[in-house]
């Protein structure tokens, strides 16, 4: 395969990226993979997702989410705009992955358009947050896609959830200065909370990928989400393998690349 650097465009600034394309010489698959990573973390937590997949022909854009010093030493300067706009990075990753793949497989050009191109829009944890935001995004409308969040659930209302509890607290504070000031816990784990029970999100398919041993989704945590999100017309699957820690999302390539070729994407 090969692997192209890139920036993405953030409001005043830039973000990085990587494209991963097929062989040249290998089947190249009318599929796109825009991924990224999860809170605190980088691209490289996840780096094998689109290696695997663009071992069987599909292309991918891998982005670092802004004000994560791990992938860059980029700010956010308002968290507010953060919940406004970080979920459009991944439409600026499928403008750059389609001038990445034309320019590649110019023979594969109407691969791009809308009614053959299938569009997967995935990440882990806060990732998974913002590709199903970006689902909904207008651009996305004529293409056929599916969201996959990796590590995404949701507690009960009235149950204190590990984030809220002092010891997952303590162990932040190193963590916490790996990102911005604006995306302080304080700021994002409300906003996570109350973002999963109001997404904008209708008869979209999702599929969830959980461990029985992610103690952030906590043991029926993937089943509580994929019920809110069902109740509001989309088409949820869930896989929950019996060991995939929140802390390893590089674990879960293996059943990304399971779930798209069992609906014939791969």
């Amino acid at each position: 395969m090969k692997i192209l650097k890139g920036y993405l465009n953030y409001q005043n600034q830039k973000t990085n990226v990587m494209y991963f394309l097929p062989d040249l010489d290998g089947e190249v698959k009318p599929t796109f993979a825009i991924l990224t990573h999860g809170y605190t973390a980088d691209k490289s937590s996840i780096i094998n997702w689109p290696i695997r997949l663009a071992e069987v022909g599909v292309s991918c854009a891998l982005f670092d989410i802004p004000g994560h010093y791990q992938g860059n030493y980029s700010e956010v300067e308002s968290f507010e705009e953060f919940k406004e706009h970080a979920h459009k990075l991944f439409l600026e990753a499928f403008k750059g992955l389609s001038v990445a793949f034309k320019e590649e497989f110019p023979l594969n050009e109407h691969f791009l358009a809308p009614g053959e191109l299938k569009l997967v829009l995935g990440g882990h944890s806060l990732g998974s947050l913002l590709a199903l935001k970006a689902l909904m995004m207008k651009e996305f409308e004529a293409y056929e896609k599916r969201g996959i969040g990796v590590g995404l659930g949701m507690a009960p209302k009235d149950v204190v959830h590990l984030f809220d509890t002092p010891f997952y607290k303590s162990t932040l504070k190193v963590r916490e200065q790996l990102v911005s000031p604006e995306l302080k816990p304080d700021n994002v784990f409300p906003w996570i909370r109350d973002e999963k029970y109001n997404l904008a999100l209708t008869n979209q398919d999702i599929h969830l990928i959980s461990g029985i041993d992610d103690l952030v989704v906590g043991d029926d945590g993937a089943e509580r989400f994929m019920e809110a999100l069902v109740q509001k017309n989309n088409r949820v699957t869930i896989d929950k393998p019996s060991k995939l820690p929140h802390h390893e999302p590089q674990g879960a390539a293996s059943y990304v690349k399971k779930y798209l070729k069992k609906i014939n994407w791969v």
